[in-house]
C-alpha cells in the first residue's frame, strides 16, 4: 500500500517544529502498514508424492525475515516452516482429503491469512487430474566392499513423460558421497569404518511423483577377513562372431561382483590355454561372475553366461 503525505508550514511556526511534525506523520503512515499474503496451493495430487508449496508474503514495514507464519489444520503427513510458510511432505499411499487448511502470516503490525484450502490425493491415472506416472527405477546395489577398496553403485531411472530426475538418499554411508543428478553412490571405506550399514534408500523424483528402490545394506568388511573362493572353468572359444577360425586368442578376462548388475571387478588371465582359475579372497556374500575371451589385436567378446557363488 502507498501513503502519501502532505506537511504544509504554518507561518510563525519553526523549521524545526515543521520537520518534527513531518516526521511523525510518515511514522504514523507506516505503522498502519500490515501484512499481506497470497498464492494458489496446489489442492489436487497424486498418492506417494513427494508436496511442497509455499505462500508468497510481505510487510512494507518490516524486514521479511522478521515475517512469521502459522498453520491450521496442518495434514499429518506434512512438515510445516514457520519462516517461509513452506508446507511439505510425501503424500499417503491411500487416497484423501485434508481440509480447511489456513495459513496466516503475522509481522508486529498485525497478520493476515490465507484463504482456507483442501488438498485431495489420488491414485494415478485416476480422475483426480493428472495421468502423470512416477519415475521407473532399477538396479542391485553391491552388499560388500573390503575397506580400502573403492564401493560404486548407479541405479537406472526413467520418466515416462521424459522429465528430468532429482535423486535423494536416506542413511547414505558417512564414507561414501552421493550424486543427486545421477544417483551414484560412490566412497571407499577405511579400516576404521568396518562395520554394517543398514536402511540405505535411494529414490527419485520427477517434481510430482516419487519412487524407491529397495532399502540395503552395505558391509564394509575388514582387510584380509575374506573367508572364501570360487572355482571357474570354461571352454576356449573356436571361432569368431562371424563365422571364421579364432587363431589368435590371447587370454580371458574374468569379471566379477557382488551384484549381477554391476560386475567391477577385473581379473586378467593372460594365457590362452588357461581354462580354470580359483578367484580368493571373497567376503561373505554373494558372488556374480562372468568371462570374457580377448584376441592379440584387443578384440573381445560378449560375457559368457553369469554364475554366481555365495560365500557364507
Amino acid at each position: 500500500m502507498r501513503t502519501s503525505f502532505k506537511c504544509t508550514p504554518t507561518l510563525g511556526v519553526s523549521a524545526l517544529f515543521f520537520a518534527l511534525v513531518c516526521a511523525l506523520s510518515l511514522l504514523s503512515g507506516i505503522a498502519q502498514a500490515t501484512p499481506t499474503i497470497s498464492g494458489t496451493p496446489k489442492t489436487t495430487f497424486g498418492v506417494n508424492s513427494w508436496y511442497s508449496w509455499a505462500p508468497t508474503a510481505r510487510d512494507p514495514a518490516v524486514e521479511q525475515r522478521r515475517l512469521r507464519y502459522s498453520i491450521v489444520n496442518k495434514p499429518s503427513w506434512a512438515q510445516f516452516s514457520v519462516y517461509s510458510g513452506k508446507i511439505e511432505g510425501v503424500t499417503p499411499a491411500t487416497p484423501g482429503t485434508w481440509s480447511n487448511i489456513r495459513i496466516t502470516v503475522r509481522s508486529a503490525t498485525g497478520t493476515a491469512t490465507l484463504p482456507a484450502f483442501s488438498i485431495t490425493t489420488y491414485k494415478s491415472g485416476t480422475s483426480g487430474g493428472t495421468t502423470n506416472r512416477p519415475p521407473v527405477l532399477s538396479g542391485t546395489p553391491p552388499s560388500s566392499v573390503t575397506a580400502g577398496n573403492a564401493y560404486a553403485f548407479r541405479p537406472t531411472g526413467s520418466d515416462p513423460e521424459g522429465r528430468t530426475l532429482t535423486w535423494s538418499i536416506t542413511n547414505r554411508p558417512a564414507w561414501a558421497t552421493f550424486s543427486t543428478a545421477s544417483g551414484a553412490l560412490t566412497g571407499t571405506p577405511t579400516a576404521s569404518q568396518v562395520g554394517t550399514y543398514s536402511g540405505i534408500a535411494i529414490s527419485a523424483s520427477d517434481g510430482t511423483n516419487r519412487t524407491s528402490l529397495p532399502s540395503f545394506s552395505i558391509a564394509v568388511n575388514a582387510a584380509g577377513s575374506s573367508t572364501g573362493s570360487a572355482t571357474l572353468s570354461w571352454t576356449p572359444p573356436t571361432s569368431n562372431t562371424n563365422g571364421t577360425t579364432l587363431t589368435n586368442l590371447a587370454g580371458y578376462r574374468i569379471y566379477y561382483g557382488t551384484s549381477s548388475s554391476s560386475l567391477n571387478r577385473t581379473i586378467q588371465v593372460a594365457n590362452a590355454g588357461v581354462t580354470r582359475y580359483v578367484v580368493p579372497d571373497l567376503s561373505a556374500g554373494t558372488w556374480y561372475f562372468a568371462v570374457r575371451a580377448y584376441s592379440s589385436t584387443g578384440g573381445e567378446s560378449a560375457n559368457s553366461n553369469t554364475a554366481s557363488k555365495t560365500i557364507r
